[in-house]
Protein backbone atom coordinates (compact mmCIF):
# COMPACT_ATOMS: atom_id res chain seq x y z
CA UNK A 1 0.00 0.00 0.00
CA UNK A 2 2.96 2.22 0.70
CA UNK A 3 3.45 4.80 -2.41
CA UNK A 4 6.58 4.20 -4.45
CA UNK A 5 8.13 7.36 -3.91
CA UNK A 6 8.69 5.79 -0.15
CA UNK A 7 10.24 2.44 -1.97
CA UNK A 8 13.32 4.88 -3.43
CA UNK A 9 14.25 6.08 0.51
CA UNK A 10 16.17 4.03 2.40
CA UNK A 11 16.08 4.26 6.27
CA UNK A 12 18.02 6.38 8.49
CA UNK A 13 21.54 4.44 9.21
CA UNK A 14 22.14 6.63 12.39
CA UNK A 15 18.97 6.31 13.74
CA UNK A 16 18.58 2.83 12.98
CA UNK A 17 22.76 2.66 15.17
CA UNK A 18 20.98 4.45 17.84
CA UNK A 19 17.69 2.35 18.32
CA UNK A 20 19.68 -1.28 17.94
CA UNK A 21 21.61 0.57 20.72
CA UNK A 22 19.23 1.97 23.19
CA UNK A 23 17.14 -1.72 22.45
CA UNK A 24 20.69 -3.39 23.71
CA UNK A 25 20.13 -1.24 27.03
CA UNK A 26 16.72 -2.42 27.38
CA UNK A 27 18.03 -5.43 27.72
CA UNK A 28 20.10 -4.45 30.70
CA UNK A 29 23.72 -3.95 28.40
CA UNK A 30 26.49 -1.37 28.81
CA UNK A 31 26.21 0.14 25.62
CA UNK A 32 28.37 2.92 24.43
CA UNK A 33 26.72 5.23 21.74
CA UNK A 34 28.76 6.69 19.18
CA UNK A 35 26.50 6.65 16.99
CA UNK A 36 23.64 10.26 17.20
CA UNK A 37 24.95 13.45 16.38
CA UNK A 38 23.69 15.31 19.38
CA UNK A 39 25.53 17.63 21.72
CA UNK A 40 25.31 15.69 25.41
CA UNK A 41 25.44 18.93 27.07
CA UNK A 42 21.45 20.56 28.33
CA UNK A 43 20.14 23.72 26.69
CA UNK A 44 21.57 26.89 27.72
CA UNK A 45 19.24 28.13 30.64
CA UNK A 46 18.87 31.53 29.53
CA UNK A 47 17.33 29.68 26.56
CA UNK A 48 15.25 27.92 28.40
CA UNK A 49 14.24 30.65 30.97
CA UNK A 50 12.87 32.76 27.55
CA UNK A 51 10.77 29.51 25.97
CA UNK A 52 9.16 29.00 29.42
CA UNK A 53 8.78 32.67 29.93
CA UNK A 54 7.05 32.75 26.41
CA UNK A 55 4.86 29.84 27.13
CA UNK A 56 3.87 31.36 30.23
CA UNK A 57 2.64 35.13 28.80
CA UNK A 58 0.36 33.14 26.26
CA UNK A 59 2.94 32.86 23.18
CA UNK A 60 1.39 29.15 22.29
CA UNK A 61 -0.66 30.02 19.17
CA UNK A 62 -0.01 29.89 15.49
CA UNK A 63 2.87 32.06 14.87
CA UNK A 64 3.44 33.57 10.92
CA UNK A 65 4.76 31.00 8.97
CA UNK A 66 7.59 32.42 8.05
CA UNK A 67 8.65 33.25 11.79
CA UNK A 68 8.01 35.41 14.05
CA UNK A 69 9.73 38.80 12.98
CA UNK A 70 11.90 38.86 15.63
CA UNK A 71 13.68 35.75 15.44
CA UNK A 72 14.01 36.87 11.20
CA UNK A 73 15.06 40.18 12.35
CA UNK A 74 17.96 38.83 14.55
CA UNK A 75 18.84 35.90 11.94
CA UNK A 76 19.04 38.15 9.54
CA UNK A 77 21.44 40.54 11.75
CA UNK A 78 23.30 37.48 12.98
CA UNK A 79 23.72 36.13 9.00
CA UNK A 80 25.38 39.99 8.00
CA UNK A 81 27.07 40.30 10.74
CA UNK A 82 28.91 36.57 11.51
CA UNK A 83 28.39 35.43 8.07
CA UNK A 84 29.12 38.30 5.96
CA UNK A 85 25.53 38.06 3.63
CA UNK A 86 23.92 40.73 2.50
CA UNK A 87 20.32 39.69 3.43
CA UNK A 88 17.32 40.97 5.28
CA UNK A 89 14.71 39.64 7.63
CA UNK A 90 12.33 39.02 4.99
CA UNK A 91 14.72 36.35 3.35
CA UNK A 92 14.92 34.41 6.46
CA UNK A 93 12.58 31.62 6.87
CA UNK A 94 12.51 29.99 10.35
CA UNK A 95 11.62 26.00 9.90
CA UNK A 96 10.91 23.35 12.22
CA UNK A 97 14.75 22.11 12.25
CA UNK A 98 17.20 22.54 9.72
CA UNK A 99 16.57 19.46 8.24
CA UNK A 100 12.96 20.46 7.54
CA UNK A 101 14.32 23.38 5.22
CA UNK A 102 16.47 20.72 3.44
CA UNK A 103 13.61 18.91 2.59
CA UNK A 104 11.89 22.22 1.35
CA UNK A 105 14.63 23.47 -0.62
CA UNK A 106 15.13 20.02 -2.74
CA UNK A 107 11.14 20.06 -3.12
CA UNK A 108 11.00 24.07 -4.51
CA UNK A 109 14.29 23.56 -6.80
CA UNK A 110 14.25 20.17 -8.28
CA UNK A 111 11.74 18.20 -11.15
CA UNK A 112 11.71 14.55 -11.50
CA UNK A 113 15.16 13.75 -13.99
CA UNK A 114 17.34 16.74 -12.81
CA UNK A 115 20.72 16.26 -11.08
CA UNK A 116 21.88 17.21 -7.59
CA UNK A 117 25.60 16.88 -6.50
CA UNK A 118 26.57 15.50 -3.36
CA UNK A 119 30.04 15.23 -1.74
CA UNK A 120 30.87 11.17 -0.74
CA UNK A 121 30.48 11.07 1.76
CA UNK A 122 27.53 13.23 2.88
CA UNK A 123 24.56 13.02 5.28
CA UNK A 124 22.43 10.36 4.65
CA UNK A 125 19.12 12.84 4.86
CA UNK A 126 20.38 14.76 1.60
CA UNK A 127 19.72 11.97 -0.80
CA UNK A 128 16.37 11.20 0.74
CA UNK A 129 15.38 14.56 0.37
CA UNK A 130 16.91 14.36 -3.66
CA UNK A 131 14.84 11.28 -3.91
CA UNK A 132 11.34 12.75 -2.10
CA UNK A 133 11.74 15.40 -4.99
CA UNK A 134 12.07 12.64 -7.69
CA UNK A 135 16.07 14.06 -8.55
CA UNK A 136 18.63 12.08 -9.04
CA UNK A 137 22.17 12.24 -7.10
CA UNK A 138 25.05 12.14 -8.68
CA UNK A 139 28.48 11.50 -5.87
CA UNK A 140 31.59 13.31 -6.43
CA UNK A 141 34.64 11.51 -4.97
CA UNK A 142 36.54 13.37 -2.17
CA UNK A 143 40.21 12.77 -0.80
CA UNK A 144 39.95 11.76 2.57
CA UNK A 145 43.67 12.52 3.08
CA UNK A 146 43.03 16.08 1.30
CA UNK A 147 40.20 17.50 3.75
CA UNK A 148 37.72 15.34 2.01
CA UNK A 149 38.02 17.95 -0.96
CA UNK A 150 35.76 17.04 -3.93
CA UNK A 151 37.53 15.52 -6.63
CA UNK A 152 37.26 16.70 -10.67
CA UNK A 153 34.04 18.85 -9.63
CA UNK A 154 33.35 20.00 -13.59
CA UNK A 155 33.23 15.81 -14.60
CA UNK A 156 30.22 15.87 -12.62
CA UNK A 157 28.07 18.26 -13.47
CA UNK A 158 26.08 18.15 -16.92
CA UNK A 159 22.93 19.68 -18.34
CA UNK A 160 20.52 18.12 -15.70
CA UNK A 161 22.45 19.32 -12.45
CA UNK A 162 20.22 21.95 -10.66
CA UNK A 163 22.11 22.13 -7.40
CA UNK A 164 24.88 21.01 -5.38
CA UNK A 165 25.10 20.74 -1.93
CA UNK A 166 27.84 22.22 0.45
CA UNK A 167 28.13 21.00 4.00
CA UNK A 168 31.32 22.69 6.23
CA UNK A 169 32.05 21.89 8.74
CA UNK A 170 30.70 18.68 7.57
CA UNK A 171 29.20 15.15 8.03
CA UNK A 172 29.89 12.50 8.72
CA UNK A 173 33.82 13.82 8.32
CA UNK A 174 34.03 16.50 10.53
CA UNK A 175 35.81 18.73 7.11
CA UNK A 176 36.15 22.08 6.93
CA UNK A 177 36.81 23.58 3.65
CA UNK A 178 38.88 27.09 3.46
CA UNK A 179 38.11 29.77 1.19
CA UNK A 180 39.89 28.82 -1.59
CA UNK A 181 38.11 25.56 -2.19
CA UNK A 182 34.71 27.31 -1.18
CA UNK A 183 36.16 29.49 -4.69
CA UNK A 184 36.65 27.05 -6.78
CA UNK A 185 32.82 25.06 -6.31
CA UNK A 186 31.84 28.73 -6.34
CA UNK A 187 33.16 29.33 -10.00
CA UNK A 188 32.11 26.03 -11.12
CA UNK A 189 28.33 26.71 -9.70
CA UNK A 190 29.01 30.01 -11.73
CA UNK A 191 30.24 28.72 -14.67
CA UNK A 192 27.02 26.61 -15.31
CA UNK A 193 24.64 28.52 -13.82
CA UNK A 194 23.50 26.17 -10.81
CA UNK A 195 22.59 26.53 -7.32
CA UNK A 196 24.30 25.62 -4.35
CA UNK A 197 22.96 24.39 -0.80
CA UNK A 198 25.24 25.20 1.98
CA UNK A 199 24.73 23.60 4.79
CA UNK A 200 26.25 25.42 7.82
CA UNK A 201 24.80 24.19 10.99
CA UNK A 202 28.08 23.04 12.50
CA UNK A 203 29.44 26.65 11.68
CA UNK A 204 30.11 26.88 15.34
CA UNK A 205 31.69 23.91 16.29
CA UNK A 206 35.01 24.54 14.61
CA UNK A 207 38.43 24.03 16.04
CA UNK A 208 41.58 26.60 15.11
CA UNK A 209 39.61 27.39 11.58
CA UNK A 210 37.94 29.93 9.98
CA UNK A 211 34.39 28.88 9.20
CA UNK A 212 33.24 30.77 5.21
CA UNK A 213 29.95 31.47 3.79
CA UNK A 214 29.26 30.12 0.49
CA UNK A 215 27.15 32.98 0.08
CA UNK A 216 29.87 35.64 1.48
CA UNK A 217 31.94 34.35 -2.21
CA UNK A 218 31.59 37.18 -5.04
CA UNK A 219 29.03 36.11 -7.32
CA UNK A 220 27.22 33.55 -5.16
CA UNK A 221 24.83 35.54 -3.15
CA UNK A 222 21.40 34.68 -5.21
CA UNK A 223 22.87 31.73 -5.61
CA UNK A 224 23.45 30.16 -2.66
CA UNK A 225 21.02 29.16 -0.31
CA UNK A 226 22.09 29.47 3.17
CA UNK A 227 20.43 26.37 5.69
CA UNK A 228 21.49 26.95 9.57
CA UNK A 229 20.21 25.91 12.74
CA UNK A 230 20.13 25.79 17.14
CA UNK A 231 20.15 22.23 17.33
CA UNK A 232 24.12 21.61 17.13
CA UNK A 233 25.67 25.11 18.47
CA UNK A 234 22.92 25.82 21.55
CA UNK A 235 22.11 22.06 22.24
CA UNK A 236 18.56 22.58 21.16
CA UNK A 237 18.08 18.92 19.28
CA UNK A 238 14.89 18.34 20.34
CA UNK A 239 13.54 22.16 20.10
CA UNK A 240 13.38 21.48 16.67
CA UNK A 241 14.94 25.34 15.40
CA UNK A 242 16.31 25.65 12.35
CA UNK A 243 16.18 28.58 9.29
CA UNK A 244 17.15 29.24 5.91
CA UNK A 245 17.86 32.32 3.65
CA UNK A 246 17.13 32.30 0.27
CA UNK A 247 16.34 34.65 -2.84
CA UNK A 248 12.79 35.67 -3.53
CA UNK A 249 11.79 32.61 -6.03
CA UNK A 250 13.12 29.92 -3.69
CA UNK A 251 11.91 31.60 -0.64
CA UNK A 252 8.21 31.62 -1.82
CA UNK A 253 8.23 28.28 -2.70
CA UNK A 254 10.05 26.89 0.31
CA UNK A 255 7.27 28.91 2.30
CA UNK A 256 4.22 27.42 0.18
CA UNK A 257 5.52 24.20 1.25
CA UNK A 258 6.05 25.06 4.90
CA UNK A 259 2.59 26.64 5.12
CA UNK A 260 1.31 23.51 3.50
CA UNK A 261 2.95 21.18 5.67
CA UNK A 262 4.35 21.65 9.50
CA UNK A 263 2.64 25.48 9.32
CA UNK A 264 5.33 26.91 11.09
CA UNK A 265 8.38 26.43 13.75
CA UNK A 266 6.88 26.20 17.90
CA UNK A 267 5.95 29.59 19.00
CA UNK A 268 7.75 29.36 22.09
CA UNK A 269 10.42 27.49 21.01
CA UNK A 270 11.30 30.61 18.64
CA UNK A 271 11.40 32.87 21.45
CA UNK A 272 13.80 30.52 22.75
CA UNK A 273 15.79 30.77 19.45
CA UNK A 274 15.97 34.77 20.01
CA UNK A 275 17.42 34.03 23.46
CA UNK A 276 20.21 32.25 22.12
CA UNK A 277 21.10 34.54 19.41
CA UNK A 278 20.95 37.91 21.57
CA UNK A 279 21.87 35.94 25.46
CA UNK A 280 25.44 34.95 26.11
CA UNK A 281 27.71 32.83 23.73
CA UNK A 282 30.16 31.82 26.80
CA UNK A 283 28.04 28.12 26.88
CA UNK A 284 28.37 27.38 22.97
CA UNK A 285 32.68 28.39 23.62
CA UNK A 286 32.60 25.98 26.84
CA UNK A 287 31.46 23.26 24.59
CA UNK A 288 33.35 23.64 22.00
CA UNK A 289 36.31 23.90 23.97
CA UNK A 290 35.16 20.68 25.52
CA UNK A 291 34.63 19.20 22.21
CA UNK A 292 38.31 19.83 21.17
CA UNK A 293 39.24 17.47 24.27
CA UNK A 294 37.21 14.66 23.05
CA UNK A 295 38.35 14.89 19.79
CA UNK A 296 42.12 14.88 20.65
CA UNK A 297 41.18 11.92 22.74
CA UNK A 298 39.65 9.69 20.58
CA UNK A 299 41.90 10.83 17.46
CA UNK A 300 44.79 9.74 19.15
CA UNK A 301 43.11 6.84 20.73
CA UNK A 302 42.37 5.06 17.03
CA UNK A 303 45.54 5.94 15.89
CA UNK A 304 47.58 4.54 18.63
CA UNK A 305 45.40 1.34 17.93
CA UNK A 306 45.93 1.04 14.37
CA UNK A 307 42.97 2.61 13.03
CA UNK A 308 43.92 5.50 10.64
CA UNK A 309 41.85 8.42 11.63
CA UNK A 310 42.43 12.16 10.58
CA UNK A 311 42.00 15.26 13.16
CA UNK A 312 38.45 16.89 12.08
CA UNK A 313 38.64 20.64 11.72
CA UNK A 314 35.11 20.77 12.87
CA UNK A 315 31.52 19.11 14.01
CA UNK A 316 32.06 16.20 16.87
CA UNK A 317 32.24 13.19 14.01
CA UNK A 318 35.61 11.55 13.53
CA UNK A 319 35.05 9.17 10.46
CA UNK A 320 37.69 6.61 10.98
CA UNK A 321 39.68 4.03 8.41
CA UNK A 322 39.05 0.75 9.35
CA UNK A 323 40.31 -0.98 6.21
CA UNK A 324 43.33 -2.71 8.34
CA UNK A 325 40.45 -4.60 10.64
CA UNK A 326 37.79 -5.31 7.73
CA UNK A 327 35.24 -3.31 6.09
CA UNK A 328 33.07 -0.84 7.54
CA UNK A 329 29.72 -2.28 8.28
CA UNK A 330 31.67 -5.49 9.41
CA UNK A 331 33.52 -3.53 12.41
CA UNK A 332 30.39 -2.04 13.17
CA UNK A 333 28.52 -5.32 13.70
CA UNK A 334 31.75 -6.82 15.30
CA UNK A 335 32.08 -3.68 17.84
CA UNK A 336 28.16 -3.84 18.75
CA UNK A 337 28.42 -7.12 19.47
CA UNK A 338 31.87 -8.28 21.09
CA UNK A 339 32.55 -4.83 22.68
CA UNK A 340 29.00 -3.29 23.06
CA UNK A 341 29.93 -0.03 20.87
CA UNK A 342 27.68 1.95 19.00
CA UNK A 343 29.39 3.40 16.04
CA UNK A 344 28.00 4.13 12.04
CA UNK A 345 29.36 2.25 9.02
CA UNK A 346 30.84 4.48 6.91
CA UNK A 347 28.60 2.97 3.86
CA UNK A 348 25.47 4.52 5.00
CA UNK A 349 27.17 7.98 3.92
CA UNK A 350 28.12 6.90 0.45
CA UNK A 351 29.92 4.48 -1.57
CA UNK A 352 33.36 6.25 -0.07
CA UNK A 353 32.58 5.23 3.44
CA UNK A 354 33.01 1.73 3.04
CA UNK A 355 36.12 1.17 5.21
CA UNK A 356 35.02 3.86 7.69
CA UNK A 357 33.20 3.72 10.61
CA UNK A 358 31.71 7.32 12.04
CA UNK A 359 32.03 8.07 15.15
CA UNK A 360 30.69 10.76 17.07
CA UNK A 361 32.53 11.96 19.83
CA UNK A 362 29.33 14.00 21.71
CA UNK A 363 29.86 12.29 24.91
CA UNK A 364 31.94 12.19 28.19
CA UNK A 365 35.65 11.68 28.15
CA UNK A 366 35.34 8.67 30.34
CA UNK A 367 33.40 7.05 27.94
CA UNK A 368 35.20 7.74 24.96
CA UNK A 369 38.00 6.06 27.09
CA UNK A 370 36.18 3.30 27.82
CA UNK A 371 35.07 3.00 24.04
CA UNK A 372 38.58 2.94 23.12
CA UNK A 373 39.44 0.32 25.18
CA UNK A 374 36.61 -1.75 24.38
CA UNK A 375 37.63 -1.32 20.75
CA UNK A 376 41.07 -1.96 21.24
CA UNK A 377 40.39 -5.37 22.66
CA UNK A 378 37.42 -6.43 20.33
CA UNK A 379 39.93 -5.45 16.86
CA UNK A 380 43.74 -6.41 18.46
Amino acid sequence: MASSRLERVEESATIKAANVANKMRQQGADVISFSLGEPDFDTPKHICDAAADAMYRGETHYTPSAGIPELREAIAEKLKTENKLDVNASDVLVTPGAKQAIFEIMLTVLDDGDEAILFDPAWVSYESAIKFAGADTVWVPTDPYDGFKPQNLEEYITDKTRIVVVNTPGNPTGAVYDRSTLKNIADLAIDHDILVLSDEIYEKIIYDREHVSMGSIEGMQDRTITVNGFSKAYAMTGWRLGYACARPDIFDGMLKIQSHSVSSATSFVQYGGLAALQGSQEPVKEMVDEFKIRRDILVKGLNDIGIKCQTPGGAFYAFADVSEFGDGNQISEKLLVDAHVAVTPGSAFGESGKDFIRISYATSQERIKDGLERIKTALV
